[in-house]
């Protein structure tokens, strides 16, 4: 049965049960029940109702990469929880999907809450996008989708810069990005409360970097995983949201400063707690004096059941006591409980912000875990910006050249506090008093230090001999490749859309980038007696292959059953057609293309492009093991294999090829040094999605994660 929901459709599956062992924890917090009915966030009526949904595991959902041509019908619902599909051999064959597809790109398995926030953005595919507190990245994942909206277009003319703090975690964020092959993606390292003023070059001039679109999706208590993260009945206390505020407010403010007039960002939260929630909004709307405004998104997601934003809440502290006004907390308590915790007092002002416009989803009503998020919309530059348009003492370069007004210079994080017209705390007076950001210190760079990205130029000799045996278009955008070395012979040369370039080549001394590009060719040294030694990465084909002018075989449906399940095939294998093309054809690297026949509905309505390799007497496809088996779904080929190594055979000849020839396509973080990844001692709690893949801390440290999915299990 389908039914529409958030403006997806979710399909239910009709399997009863929910697995073994949840029945031995106790899911109670005393605490948590007396504070969730004392803020009134639940309807009168259907607080128990509330409760014991939170007691429930979360069922398993699931999202198809919205921009490979699929069906409008993206996400997927179960009423089973992961670990039912897990341990279940009835769902061995389901979970073998979940798994091999998710790590070929073409499923995200991802909280149904979760996957919101990017929706209610709005993304077009000219938009510059930043995701602040991106790991472990699903959400990242259905940016990049949203961008590439159409396949016809290989560079969209926007990007995703996907930031988080956690060095470790961003590696998990670059393998969930690098599924999507997009030349439209950049992985960075930075706080997100002080993430650095960007510059581009314009026309000749230094111009500010602002983003048309901002996903603010904050660390948060998580109390709305708590059918999923089981340990937060048992951690759970006020004190988690109360150290987490300031932070939260912290990266919303510096989201804000960096959104273009016109352009909306969408906080979020895996919290039902309005002091991490609405008080965060209300304090932001409030320092913007106008500036910014909530949008009413009720009817983005018609299928959607959430409730209004409130407008009225409390403060509790740890051991129980209750505040209703910042005029209540004791002199002892202000280092704990801060004014922007609370309503605004002047009940004007606070109609004007329409706080009921905030969204918050509760598990009861629809079957997902808790979430809350609000719409903001930039009017105008934030007044902390028009109020003081330079300082002069700074060390730091003014970029003035564009601005959001007339006279404003947001510089790096030398905002000062609207509320006070004052140095804010994290600021200092410079000599005479001069009001600037905090002393300046050399950026450091945590964890391992990255290959270099190196352009190359127009009239690199690499590229002479790729053109010529690959005919590439005169279109082709060669400032658009580089490497990840300064000296030596060139492993693998990727492309990255010439926007991104053109941040990338303003903004090295500034940003610690991590992962860019999508990979286009690898060397093959074999390839240099047939006149190329760069082979075609599949990786990177749907970017190339627009410019791709010769080396192409269009192959039937028949001819991809046989190059995906046989290692290396003899030319005569292939169907007439396909064997004729490729016996014209030197050796070498060759693309295998299929092209959907209209007039037959049972074949495969989507192109395919594969790469391949033409031998002296066979012919190969360089296809990572998870796409092969993709593939070969889509083309009727049974690929299932129990665990016990017992399962149908395929529909032809030779088996799916388990060890991926030469090319794995695997994650290649840095220049293919997996074993980059560091430990870090940033807290990690289980995540909502994934295991260690969470946004959610109990702690005020560093950005652990949300709703997201981590890797597949």
């Amino acid at each position: 049965v389908g039914k529409q929901v958030s403006g997806r459709c979710y399909g239910y599956i009709d399997k009863a049960g929910w697995g073994a062992g949840y029945s031995e924890i106790i899911k109670e917090n005393k605490l948590f029940e007396q504070y969730y009915r004392e803020q009134k966030i639940v309807p009168e009526g259907e607080f128990e109702h509330f409760m014991e949904t939170l007691r429930e595991p979360l069922p398993a959902t699931f999202r198809i990469t919205g921009y490979k041509r699929y069906p409008d019908e993206l996400a997927w619902h179960t009423n089973m929880s992961r670990k039912i599909i897990r341990k279940s051999p009835l769902l061995e064959k389901f979970h073998q999907f979940l798994v091999s597809e998710t790590e070929s790109g073409n499923i995200s398995r991802q909280e149904a809450v979760s996957m919101i926030p990017p929706l209610l953005l709005k993304i077009e595919p000219h938009h510059k996008i930043l995701d602040m507190c991106a790991a472990p990245g699903s959400k990242t994942a259905q940016l990049i989708e949203m961008l590439h909206s159409d396949m016809d277009v290989p560079f969209p003319e926007g990007f995703v810069i996907a930031n988080d703090v956690d060095n470790k975690r961003c590696y998990l964020l670059v393998h969930q990005a690098k599924r999507l092959n997009s030349p439209c993606i950049m992985v960075i390292n930075h706080d997100a409360s002080n993430i650095p003023r960007f510059q581009v070059d314009c026309d000749g001039k230094k111009d500010i970097l602002f983003y048309d679109r901002i996903l603010c999706d904050v660390p948060c208590s998580g109390d709305g995983t708590m059918r999923k993260n089981i340990d937060v009945w048992k951690k759970w206390t006020t004190s988690n949201s109360l150290q987490l505020h300031g932070l939260q407010l912290r990266i919303a403010v510096r989201g804000v400063e960096q959104l273009a007039v016109g352009g909306r960002m969408v906080y979020s939260t895996c919290s039902l707690n309005p002091v991490e929630d609405e008080a965060v909004i209300a304090s932001l709307l409030e320092k913007s004096e106008g500036a910014l405004e909530l949008a009413d998104a009720s009817a983005d997601l018609p299928g959607l059941k959430w409730m209004p934003g409130i407008t009225s809440w409390k403060v509790m502290t740890r051991t129980g006591e209750w505040y209703s006004d910042w005029s209540e907390v004791p002199v002892s308590r202000h280092t704990q409980i801060r004014p922007t915790m609370f309503p605004p007092t002047d009940r004007e002002k606070l109609k004007e912000m329409k706080l009921e416009r905030c969204m918050r989803i509760l598990p009861h009503h629809q079957n997902t875990g808790g979430f809350f998020v609000a719409v903001l919309v930039k009017k105008a530059a934030m007044p902390w910006n028009r109020r003081y348009p330079k300082v002069e003492e700074l060390k730091r370069p003014c970029l003035t050249a564009a601005t959001e007004d007339a006279g404003s210079a947001d510089l790096e994080s030398a905002s000062v506090d609207p509320e006070l017209g004052e140095c804010p705390q994290e600021a200092t007076s410079g000599k005479d008093g001069v009001c600037g950001p905090p002393p300046s210190k050399k950026m450091k760079l945590f964890g391992f230090k990255e290959d270099p990205f190196v352009f190359l130029a127009e009239d690199d000799p690499v590229f002479a001999p790729i053109q010529n045996f690959y005919n590439l278009s005169p279109s082709f955008p060669k400032p658009c490749v580089l490497t990840r070395t300064h000296e030596g012979k060139k492993r693998h040369l990727y492309m990255v859309s010439k926007e991104l370039r053109n941040v990338l080549l303003n903004n090295s001394e500034r940003m610690k980038v991590i992962n860019t590009g999508v990979k286009v060719w690898s060397r093959n040294n074999d390839g240099e007696q047939f006149g190329c030694a760069f082979r075609l990465a599949q990786e990177g084909i749907y970017t190339l292959f627009p410019y791709i002018g010769a080396r192409i075989v269009n192959v039937s449906v028949e001819d991809i059953k046989v190059l995906l399940t046989q290692e290396n095939p003899y030319l005569n294998k292939l169907e007439s057609d396909a064997y004729a093309q490729a016996k014209k054809l030197e050796m070498g690297s060759i693309v295998l293309r299929y092209q959907p026949d209209q007039q037959n509905p049972s074949m495969p309505q989507c192109p395919i492009e594969l790469c391949g390799w033409r031998g002296k007497t066979s012919i190969r496809a360089f296809v990572p093991r998870n796409e092969r088996l993709h593939y070969l779904r889509m083309v009727g080929v049974e690929v299932f294999q129990s665990k016990q190594g017992k399962g149908p055979e395929p529909a032809v000849e030779g088996e799916p090829v388990a060890a991926v020839p030469e090319d794995s396509g695997e994650m290649e973080v840095d220049g293919g040094e997996e074993e980059k990844v560091a430990e870090t001692d940033t807290p990690s709690h289980g995540g909502a999605d994934g295991g260690d893949g969470e946004k959610c801390s109990p702690s005020a440290g560093p950005h652990p994660g949300t709703q997201d999915e981590a890797v597949p299990s």
